[in-house]
C-alpha cells in the first residue's frame, strides 16, 4: 500500500457561528500543513457542515480524522460517558481461534492498520502501536494437530512462526506457539489525542443525543446545525436508534484488568483463552471476560477471579501488586462478524458506521478509507459489510 502524507484540514466552527467570515490560514507542521477555511455563513443561528458524527469512540474518531483529512468539515458529538473502545485492550491479532484462522482480508487490512497508526504517531508524535510477539499456548492435542496444519500453508507462514517447549515461567501442556505481526493499540492515549485535537478546531462537542432533534426534512438538521450527512458510531447504543435499530447487533459485555507486579514480568503477550498484555516492566493489562446476558458497565468480582485464576495457572510465579483499573465495556458484535457500513435504504442522508467488535484496531482504519470513498466519490461499500445485506428487514421507512 502506497503511503500518503496526512494534510489536516480543520474548520473553525465558532467563529461562522457569531456570523464572523474566517479566511484560509496555513501552518506547517513537518510535512504536515494545518487549514482553517472560509465557513459559508448560513445565518447568525444555523451552520452548514458535511458530516455530523455521532460517537468519539475508534469508529468515529478515525472516520473524523479521514474525512478532515480530506478538506470535509466535520463535527463529532459524544456524551462523553460510556466508550467501549476506551475499554478495549487493541489487539491485533492475525491469526485467531481454536482452528488457527487467518482474519478476513488481513492480508490488506493489517498494512493499511500499521500505516495509519504509524501517520498518527508522527503527526501527534506519540506511540500509539505497539508490535509485540504473541505466545499462544496450545492447550490440548486438538490445537496443537489445527496449529501444525496451519504451519504448512504458505499463505500463513508471516504469522506462524515456531512451536516452542514451555518454560518454567510460562505453562502450557502442549507447547507454545509463536505468533508474528502482532501488538496492540493504545486505544485510550489514540482517542485522547484525537479529541483533543477535535477540541482545537472546533470540531468536538459534549452533549447527550436525542434522536427526536434530528430533522430530516425540509432540510437535515440537528438543533443548529445543517449537516449533508449524519453518520451514526455509537456502538451498542445503536440497538436504539430509529433507524437502525433493525441491524443484528450481538452486544457482549467484556471486562478487563489493569494491574502491577511485584517483580518485573515477562515481555511477550500472552493468549491463552484470555490474553495477558506487558504494557512496561511491572504493569500488564489482562483480559477478557465474555457475557451475553448482563449487559451493563459495572465491573465485578467474578469477573476479576475469572481472569486472576486463568492468568495464573499459566503464569503460576506472577505476583500481583495492586489492581489499578478494572473496566466493563459493550462491544458492538455483529450476527455475521462482519461491520455495519453504510446508508439507511430511505434516508441516504443518514449512515452508520459501526459493529467492529473485538477486531476494530485492526478492521477501522481500511474500512473507515473505503466510507469516505464512498462518501465523496460514490464508490461501493465492501459488500459483505453493506448494510443493504439487511434492507429487508427494515421495518420504518
Amino acid at each position: 500500500m502506497a503511503k500518503r502524507d496526512f494534510s489536516v484540514v480543520g474548520s473553525l466552527f465558532s467563529d461562522s457561528l457569531l456570523g464572523v467570515e474566517r479566511t484560509e490560514v496555513r501552518s506547517t507542521i513537518g510535512s504536515f500543513t494545518t487549514f482553517s477555511f472560509n465557513t459559508p455563513i448560513v445565518s447568525p443561528t444555523t451552520m452548514q457542515i458535511d458530516y455530523l458524527i455521532i460517537g468519539q469512540g475508534l469508529a468515529g474518531s478515525l472516520l473524523a480524522w479521514e474525512l478532515i483529512q480530506r478538506q470535509q468539515k466535520v463535527l463529532v458529538i459524544d456524551n462523553g460517558k460510556e466508550n467501549a473502545s476506551l475499554v478495549a485492550a487493541g489487539l491485533i491479532n492475525p491469526v485467531t481461534g481454536m482452528r488457527f484462522v487467518k482474519s478476513t482480508d488481513v492480508d490488506q487490512l493489517l498494512p493499511s492498520a500499521r500505516h495509519y497508526y504509524q501517520q498518527l504517531s508522527l503527526y501527534f508524535q506519540k506511540d500509539f502501536y505497539i508490535e509485540k510477539t504473541m505466545l499462544r499456548l496450545l492447550r490440548n492435542d486438538k490445537e496443537l494437530s489445527a496449529c501444525q496444519k496451519r504451519q504448512q500453508h504458505p499463505e500463513y507462514q508471516d504469522y506462524l512462526s515456531e512451536i516452542i517447549p514451555a518454560n518454567s515461567q510460562i505453562h502450557s501442556t502442549h507447547g507454545i506457539l509463536k505468533q508474528q505481526q502482532t501488538g496492540y493499540l493504545l486505544t485510550q492515549a489514540l482517542l485522547t489525542a484525537l479529541k483533543n485535537y477535535f477540541i482545537s478546531i472546533n470540531a468536538y462537542q459534549t452533549t447527550e443525543l436525542h434522536y427526536d432533534e434530528i430533522r430530516l426534512s425540509p432540510l437535515l438538521q440537528w438543533q443548529n446545525i445543517k449537516p449533508k450527512q449524519v453518520i451514526f458510531c455509537e456502538g451498542h447504543h445503536a440497538n436504539n436508534n430509529p433507524w437502525f435499530a433493525h441491524l443484528p447487533f450481538q452486544p457482549v459485555k467484556g471486562e478487563i484488568i489493569t494491574a502491577t507486579s511485584t517483580q518485573k514480568i515477562q515481555q511477550n503477550i500472552l493468549n491463552y483463552g484470555h490474553w495477558f498484555i506487558p504494557l512496561d516492566a511491572y504493569q500488564f493489562r489482562t483480559g477478557a471476560t465474555f457475557d451475553r446476558v448482563n449487559l451493563n458497565t459495572s465491573p465485578t468480582l467474578e469477573a476479576k477471579e475469572t481472569l486472576f485464576n486463568s492468568l495464573k495457572g499459566v503464569y503460576p510465579d506472577l505476583s500481583i501488586d495492586c489492581i489499578l483499573n478494572q473496566q466493563a465495556g459493550i462491544r458492538p458484535t455483529t450476527q455475521d462478524k462482519q461491520p455495519f457500513i453504510g446508508h439507511h435504504p430511505n434516508h441516504n442522508n443518514l449512515s452508520i458506521f459501526n459493529g467492529f467488535g473485538a477486531k476494530g484496531s485492526l478492521q477501522i482504519p481500511w474500512y473507515c478509507q473505503r466510507f469516505v470513498d464512498n462518501l465523496l466519490n460514490n464508490s461501493p461499500i465492501p459488500i459483505a459489510s453493506d448494510i443493504l445485506r439487511y434492507t429487508s428487514m427494515v421495518d420504518n421507512p
